[in-house]
């Protein structure tokens, strides 16, 4: 019976390849991810492939191959926008290059991943990216098994062959040389998860930074849960104890927080104190004041992570990406402005 018109799981790749006008071997490329195919070729396979309802046999690929097509992203968290953007980055890309995504949610529980890792191994990878924090026997085991493993934002082995991160130490200077050069003296911070090492970099970067102007934090107010809410009563907690002029979240969920502390407190923003933030995550330009924040470029690490993974799957086919465009940069908003002069 004819596949025109309707679809047919039974459909093979001679089916696909009649119903696009292409040969096999662009249908095969295709389906392999190759970018050796023009983009109406690309394009009239696709439609093929979705009107016929055509389901490659992974089976068989992966026997011919050697590879599943298959990549795992492990993640300690889905509610965090940060990663909620990263995770939707980096399945674009490895889809696009005909993979598919295994997400894992860790919740940075180490018998959440190590039973992840094993589910991974299971299902022969072909490579893991990781935003979580993979342990030191985990990381071992994934070696053993020889998976490429990528990393994002913090290294599980302490190096740096296999990370894609922005500067965090970079971009706690800026923050802090942003309300320093507003003329504050009077600086507080505000932050989670205090494990995490993007965060201890930009702690480094802050104090760095103040000290180089004979300054040390009014205040510091850290804490392990990354909530809004958690966020909130930390800088409540340090505004009742402390007078700062300017407030730096270590995210912008924490400068958030601290925006609604200090509306709770009645002062002004940014005519009493400034508040900035790192990540220029949607909702600093939504919120009232909209927040200043250091702008770091969480769909471009996603991509250039995928590339990288990719290139290290099959470096014949993928080329090495180039990470020099991982800048930072503040985007000013309405949250912060010169410090309020005293009597």
């Amino acid at each position: 019976m004819s596949t025109e018109g309707r679809p047919n799981r039974l459909a093979s790749v001679k089916d696909v390849a009649k119903r696009s006008g292409t040969s096999l071997g662009t249908v095969s490329r295709v389906l392999n991810g190759s970018a050796s195919v023009s983009a109406d070729a690309r394009e009239r396979v696709q439609k093929a492939i979705v009107e016929l309802g055509y389901e490659p046999n992974a089976s068989a690929r992966q026997m011919r191959s050697g590879r599943s097509g298959l990549v795992g992203i492990l993640l300690p968290s889905l509610d965090v926008p940060f990663f909620g953007i990263l995770a939707q980055a980096l399945e674009q890309a490895l889809f696009e290059c005909g993979y598919h995504c295994l997400i894992c949610n860790t919740e940075e529980n180490e018998s959440n991943e190590r039973r992840y890792v094993s589910t991974l191994i299971g299902q022969n990878v072909d490579g893991i990216i990781a935003a979580a924090v993979v342990t030191t026997q985990n990381f071992g085991r994934l070696s053993d098994h020889n998976i490429p493993i990528v990393a994002v934002d913090r290294s599980p082995d302490g190096g740096d062959d296999n990370l894609v991160s922005v500067d965090h130490r970079d971009g706690g200077r800026l923050m802090a040389e942003c309300v320093l050069g507003l003329g504050h003296r009077r600086i507080g911070i505000v932050g989670a998860p205090t494990h995490s090492m993007p965060i201890t970099l930009r702690m480094e970067g802050i104090k760095a930074a103040l000290a180089a102007q004979g300054l040390e934090p009014v205040g510091i107010a850290l804490g392990e849960d990354h909530s809004f809410d958690a966020c909130f009563a930390l800088a409540r907690g340090l505004l009742a104890n402390q007078n700062p002029t300017a407030l730096i979240g270590t995210t912008d969920i924490a400068a958030i927080g601290a925006i609604h502390a200090a509306h709770e407190r009645g002062l002004k923003i940014p005519k009493d104190i400034s508040v900035i933030g790192f990540d220029n995550l949607p909702q600093s330009a939504h919120i009232y004041p909209t927040l200043t924040s250091v702008d770091q470029p969480i769909s471009l690490l996603g991509q250039l992570a995928a590339k990288k993974l990719l290139h290290r799957i099959d470096p014949k086919r993928f080329q090495s990406p180039d990470l020099s465009g991982l800048n930072l940069q503040i985007i000013e908003r309405d949250s912060t402005a010169a410090a309020p002069q005293t009597s």
